[in-house]
This record gives structure tokens, C-alpha cells and sequence, in this order.
């Protein structure tokens, strides 16, 4: 032990050295009467009052004694062991549980466990999502029999045992695990943090993996990994539901999937079903399956694989989700002028739709026996959800019908205007009541009159590609004509347009979804009420009979969907867009709400209150926030698994406009068994963060060598740490400064000097 002074004095040696100048000065020059003292009581107050100088200067200089001393201190060795539920997958030796296995090492190197507890202080702990402390003694350690932990919290254990044992020095911290961290937040946390406060500590971690990193393998499990189907169909139109079964354990054996669809009872009943089987474990098969819903509204829809003898997880053997099913029946009005192939195919494309029906009318000026007595009522508003003009000339029409459905259109019916000869600019809807609904400029230019010599200025030379315009068209769902890779290939592949109306320049709220390879656009739409679309061609029917009539039925029923709205999933004047109908444990919800008037204008300032239903039938109001132009809402209580709804109550200055109901799921998930792949890769990275500490990755049977090793070489335990002494801050000092004064005060007092 070495010892040494130090002195911190008050304003530094200077202020101290006049202080003690002015004290003696003061004791000199004030000094005792010398005539009413003897020279002892004058010596004996001179020497009092010069003890008390000394040590307030002594206090003043604030003197410190600093030695170093050392100290034995216990050192701590931690044991961790997983007690998840993935430890009871079987993919040991002879068929055994990565528990059983990790028990069997245990028990093999207690002894050894016990006889280190002389030295150091032994901890052992279980964790999954939490730590528990473990009693052991030389005869037994209580594990338990089962591990039942539904997360491992790698990271969030390790953080714990740092925090517990703070304040002692640890001979190392022993992981053993199958290394796969499975935690939700806030337990989620990565487990390199803690493990490099470890290192920087010098504490060593030695980690001992169990389990293969291949997956359940021998488990032997049925899963379903994927679920594919259309958020929204129309009554009495197919409905296909694709998934892919992942078999283990189970080749050559006959599977049966049942697809069950929800009845307007609430009941869950079969309506397909197939038999699959796996040549090869790990095999994933596709399944595809359909059913043709009959009511419309809001159904849950399931895929199941039939649970099998031996599975050790069933929560994956099913998947569900919510479909929309939306009332049939679009009524279209398609207005012709001349006989042209495109409406041939046009009409058969839309005739191949169940739930769209086509009123062909022909005006045709050259023939007045083809046109109705007047086409006001046709133009009305409810009459019709789309209208189509083909290739007709303005002048075919009156005044009156054109401002009749110049305000259909406004109050939200859907209008598409296709190219042609004595369309648009050419046909002279400039001077039109449609001229402000149509999403492109037009110009009196431009007129091409009946009977005229055809003008080339006003047209497209074709062949002309046709391709979705960058960035809107890829991804606008009038365009989408493929799904997956082949979304972006497929307008590469359809043929060629003969020619197209030169469309004038979009207007500035309209959007511009295909054009020619230079830019010149074909597909213009806009929102005026109701959804317009400009197309400028007429020989879309190439595609059909040049091998893309899927394409072409595609193409033409989504513009008229579109026009229609029934894009969107939901009918009716209020609305709820949910971005997901699944989502997994303590997933976020984010979805929005809006409303329509009933022409069908939006409603910006209409007032929402949101309620969730939970799954115990229990309800929860939910905060909507303002956003822009449409109302957000945000729910993140998905704890627990089971079906809930969103409902929605709109009102408007005071007055109903009506509610809405949406329903998504929370899927039941085993966050342990589902994907029990083991992860010993981590584990071996976290002992190299240790490994200048002496961390190291270690095989379950080296436990035993690796207690005795820290047996042998047990941690140096000897600490040094600095003791600093002040005597002029302690009581004695007070207490004598306190006696020194109240001494010389009595003998003052004595001796009649006060």
C-alpha cells in the first residue's frame, strides 16, 4: 500500500499564505493587556488562538490522504439457458429434443458446477422472454421438465444479467441456446449490444449451440405459407384462391385442403377442396381452388390443410383472410356511330363480364330510322353508371342530351370517349357541354366535318406501341394487364395500334397513363365529378386476335370497373381502405376513411368517429386524424389473434351520411415452432465479440472441459481501488476547532477579559 498528500487549497497557496499573514498580524498587533495577566495565562491564550489559526489554515489548504489498497472481490459465473418452446423441436441424435440434449450436458457437468461454487458464486437462469433464477444443488438441477417459453429474448437476457449483477466482476457468462432470437418489442432487442458491454468489461461469453440450422426437418409439419386471392370480387363471378403447401415428414401421404368461405349466417362452410401429396419432404406444392360467391358483402375466407398425426405445430396448417363481394350489374350505354371492328370486339369483351351489362345505341346521321326519338332519359342521372362514345359525331347529338349528360357525369357517372374519325377536336365536341369534362384540349382546328376528305394533321400515323406512361401508368390499375414479372413485359408483347387521334395537350388536373414510344399521349383520364377517360385509339382488337384476348378483355373491363369506381373495395357513400387484410401479433393497422355525397362528390369536410371491435366482442373508439384530402386512422392493439372490424359513422353538417364495416384478421402465430430453424451462426459471432476476454464457441459435450478449465484458471479476483482521506472535513476536526475556541472563550471569561 503506498501512500502520498495532496493539498487542494481554497483560492490556491497565495490566498492561503495572506490569510495566515493577516491572522498573525492580528495576533501581534491586538494583543493581551499584559498588566492584567500573568505571562502563563498570556501564553497559555496565545497558544490557544495560534492553534486555531493553524487549523483553520490547515482547513483552508484542505489536505488529502490518497493510498491504494487491494481487496479480494467474489467473482460471479452466470449459466443461461433457454427454456423456449423451440427447443423441443427433434433434431438431436436419435430423434432427441435440442432439451433433451441440453439437459443431458447439464447433468453430466453438475458436479463440476458444484465444485466451482467454492470458488465463485454460481448463477444459473432460464430465459425466453423474461430471466428466472434456477436453484441447483450437487444432486439436482430444477429446469422443469418442459420448456414452455413462448420468445427468446437473446439480447434482452443478456442486458438483464448485466444489469442484476452490476457492481460484481463475472468469471463469464455461459449461452446455452439454439440461438435464434424470437422476441416481439420490447423484449426484441439485438443481442451484439449487450454482448459488446461484455467485451469492453473483459467479461467472456461462451456460447453452446443446439439444434440444426435446416429447419424442423423430423418435426414432421403442414404448412401453409402463402395465401393469394382478390380483395374484392363481383356476386356470382369465380373467386380463385391460391396457396403453397410446405410438407415435412409426410411424403407419399394423401393431404386433404379444404376451402371454407363464411355464410351470411357467420358460419364457416366448405365450399372446395382437393388432396395433395409431396414426393420428397420439403417439398411446397401449389394449390389452387374456387368458389362462385352468391350474396354480396363483407366474408371470411380460409384455406386449411388437415392437421396430421405427429405435427408438433398446427397454428400454419390454415390461413384466412376477408373478401369483399360487390353487387353485380354496371349498366353501360355504348353510343356508335359507325360499324368499325374495334366495337365488335370491345362489346365481346365486355359481354364476357357477368356483372357488366351493354346498351348498344347506333346514331348514324346517313340513316335517321337508327336513332331514338331522343336520348335524355338514356343521359339521366342513375340511368347508367359508363358511358362510352365511340366514333360519333358531335352534331349527332342535341344540345339538350349533351348538357344531360355533361351533368350525369358531374354527379359521378363514369364517361369514356374512344378515338376516332369524328372524335374529340375532329368530331367538334369543343363546342360541347363535354368539352370541360374531357381530360385533353381540343380546337375548333381541328373539325373534321361529315363527308369531308379524311385529314391526316389531326391523326397518328400508325403502327404505334402502345406503353403505360412513366411514373403514373406503371403503376395505375387501368394499366395493370399481368401480374408478377410479367406486369412489365406484357405491354411489350401486345401488338401494335394501326393509328390514334392526336390527342391536344392534357389538361392540368388530368393524368396521363400510356403514350407512343416518343411521348405523344394515347390514355388520358381525369376526375370531373365522375371519372372520365380520353383514348385515342380504335384497334385494340389486334391484341385479341393476335393471341392476347385475355389482355384485351382485361384491359377493356378494368376501364369500365374503373369508370364505375368499383375499383375501390367497398360501395356505398362511406368507405374504409384498409392496407392489409392479415396482419400478424402486435402488427400496426393503418387504414383511411372517406365519404361521398350522394352524387357522389367527395366529402372533405364530413365529420368520422371510428370504433374497433376486438375479438372478445369488447369495443375500443379510435383517434382519425386529418391528412390533406382523406382521414387517417392508425390501431395498434393486435395482441391477441382472432378476427376484428372497423366501424365507421360519417356524418355531414349535422346530417347521417352513412357507416361503413371492415374486418381484417390477426393470425394466430407460434413465434417459436413456425420457422424452428436453429441459429448457431449467431451464437458463434456473439463469442467472437468476447473472444480477446477468452469467449468462445463451444459443442454441448465440451461443457464439462470448459468448467474445468475456469475451474483451474478461476478470474483474477484481486481488485485495487483508490481511499482518498480528509481530515480537515471530519468531525474530530470540527469537534477540536469547536473545543479550541470554546476553550479560550472560558479562560478569556475567567480572568475578566470579557
Amino acid at each position: 500500500m503506498s501512500s502520498e498528500w495532496y493539498f487542494n487549497p481554497v483560492g490556491g497557496f497565495v490566498l492561503v499564505g495572506l490569510a495566515a499573514l493577516v491572522l498573525v498580524l492580528l495576533l501581534t498587533f491586538l494583543g493581551l493587556p499584559r498588566h492584567r495577566l500573568t505571562p502563563r495565562q498570556r501564553w497559555a491564550l496565545v497558544g490557544l488562538r495560534l492553534a486555531v489559526i493553524v487549523l483553520a489554515l490547515l482547513a483552508m489548504l484542505r489536505p488529502a490522504l490518497v493510498h491504494t489498497t487491494t481487496r479480494r472481490q467474489a467473482a460471479t459465473l452466470v449459466v443461461l439457458v433457454d427454456s423456449s418452446r423451440s427447443m423441443l423441436v427433434a433434431d438431436a441424435v436419435n430423434g432427441k429434443t435440442r432439451w433433451d440434449l441440453l439437459r443431458s450436458a447439464l447433468d453430466e457437468a453438475l458436479p463440476t458446477l458444484c465444485t466451482l461454487g467454492e470458488q465463485l458464486e454460481v448463477k444459473v437462469y432460464t430465459f425466453d422472454a423474461e430471466v428466472h433464477p434456477v436453484d441447483f444443488t450437487a444432486q439436482a438441477l430444477e429446469l422443469g421438465s418442459t420448456p414452455e417459453g413462448e420468445q427468446t429474448a437473446i439480447g434482452a437476457a443478456i442486458e438483464d444479467i448485466l444489469r442484476r449483477e452490476a457492481g460484481k466482476r463475472l468469471a463469464g457468462v455461459i449461452l446455452m441456446s439454439d440461438g435464434a432470437q424470437r422476441a416481439y418489442a420490447p423484449r426484441d432487442l439485438a443481442p451484439q449490444g449487450p454482448t459488446r458491454r461484455l467485451a469492453d468489461l473483459g467479461y467472456p461469453l461462451y456460447t453452446l449451440a443446439f439444434g440444426q440450422a435446416r429447419g424442423l426437418g423430423q418435426a414432421r409439419d403442414v404448412a401453409l405459407k402463402d395465401l393469394s386471392v382478390n380483395q374484392t370480387v363481383y356476386v356470382k363471378n369465380d373467386l380463385t384462391v391460391r396457396g403453397t403447401l410446405s410438407i415435412d415428414g409426410f411424403a407419399g401421404q394423401s393431404i386433404p385442403v379444404q376451402l371454407l368461405f363464411e355464410t351470411p349466417s357467420g358460419q364457416m362452410e366448405q365450399v372446395a377442396g382437393e388432396a395433395v401429396k409431396a414426393r420428397e419432404n420439403g417439398e411446397a406444392i401449389p394449390v389452387e381452388l374456387q368458389t362462385i360467391p352468391q350474396t354480396p358483402g363483407e366474408f371470411k375466407l380460409t384455406l386449411r390443410a388437415r392437421k396430421q398425426p405427429g405435427e408438433l405445430v398446427t397454428t400454419n396448417n390454415e390461413m384466412s383472410t376477408f373478401v369483399t363481394v360487390l353487387k353485380g350489374g354496371i349498366n353501360v350505354l355504348y353510343v356508335e356511330g359507325a360499324l368499325r371492328v374495334d366495337s365488335k370486339y370491345l362489346l365481346l369483351s365486355l359481354d364476357a363480364s357477368q356483372d357488366i351489362k351493354v346498351d348498344f345505341v347506333r346514331l348514324d346521321q346517313r340513316d335517321a330510322k337508327l336513332r331514338p326519338v331522343s336520348l335524355e332519359k338514356n343521359f339521366a342521372r342513375g340511368k347508367y353508371d359508363v358511358y362510352v362514345i365511340g366514333d360519333v359525331d358531335a352534331s349527332s347529338f342535341t344540345r339538350e342530351e349533351l348538357e344531360t349528360l355533361a351533368s350525369t357525369v358531374k354527379a359521378g357517372a363514369g364517361l369514356l370517349m374512344i378515338g376516332g374519325f369524328h372524335t374529340f377536336g375532329p368530331g367538334g365536341y369543343q363546342d360541347t357541354p363535354l368539352a370541360e369534362l374531357l381530360p385533353v384540349t381540343m380546337d375548333a382546328n381541328e373539325r373534321q366535318r361529315l363527308g369531308d376528305p379524311i385529314r391526316s394533321d389531326v391523326q397518328l400515323r400508325g403502327p404505334l406501341k402502345m406503353r403505360p406512361a412513366k411514373p403514373l401508368g406503371e403503376k395505375h390499375y387501368l394499366m395493370r394487364l399481368a401480374e408478377g414479372a410479367e406486369r412489365d413485359n406484357i405491354w411489350n408483347q401486345l401488338p401494335e395500334l394501326e393509328g390514334a387521334n392526336k390527342l391536344g395537350a392534357p389538361k392540368p388536373a388530368a393524368q396521363v397513363l400510356a403514350e407512343t414510344p416518343d411521348g405523344k399521349p394515347l390514355l388520358v383520364v381525369q376526375e370531373a365529378g365522375g371519372r372520365v377517360i380520353a383514348f385515342a385509339g380504335d384497334t385494340t382488337w389486334h391484341w385479341w386476335m393476335e393471341g392476347f384476348e385475355a389482355q384485351h378483355k382485361r384491359f377493356w373491363r378494368q376501364a369500365i370497373l374503373w369508370l364505375a369506381r368499383k375499383d375501390e373495395t367497398s360501395e356505398g357513400n362511406v368507405w374504409i381502405k384498409l392496407a392489409h387484410r392479415r396482419y400478424s401479433p402486435r402488427s400496426r393497422v393503418e387504414f383511411t376513411v372517406g365519404a361521398r355525397s350522394p352524387q357522389g362528390d367527395v366529402l372533405t369536410d364530413a365529420r368520422f368517429e371510428a370504433m374497433v371491435t376486438l375479438p372478445d366482442g369488447s369495443q375500443q373508439k379510435l383517434n382519425l386524424v386529418q391528412q390533406a384530402d382523406q382521414v387517417d386512422g392508425v390501431f395498434d392493439g393486435t395482441q391477441t389473434a382472432g378476427d376484428y372490424a372497423i366501424n365507421v359513422t360519417a356524418s355531414h353538417g349535422g346530417a347521417p351520411v352513412g357507416t361503413a364495416r371492415s374486418r381484417f384478421l390477426v393470425y394466430e402465430q407460434d413465434l417459436e415452432l413456425d420457422n424452428a430453424v436453429a441459429d448457431p451462426t449467431l451464437l458463434a459471432s456473439l463469442s467472437a465479440i468476447t473472444k480477446d476476454a477468452g469467449g468462445e464457441s463451444l459443442a454441448p459435450e465440451e461443457l464439462p472441459a470448459l468448467l474445468r478449465r475456469i475451474e483451474e484458471k478461476p478470474a483474477e479476483m484481486d481488485v485495487e481501488s483508490l481511499v482518498k482521506q480528509t481530515p480537515w472535513d471530519t468531525w474530530p476536526f470540527f469537534l477540536v476547532f469547536v473545543a479550541l475556541m470554546s476553550c479560550e472563550w472560558y479562560l478569556r471569561k475567567k480572568w475578566g477579559l470579557v
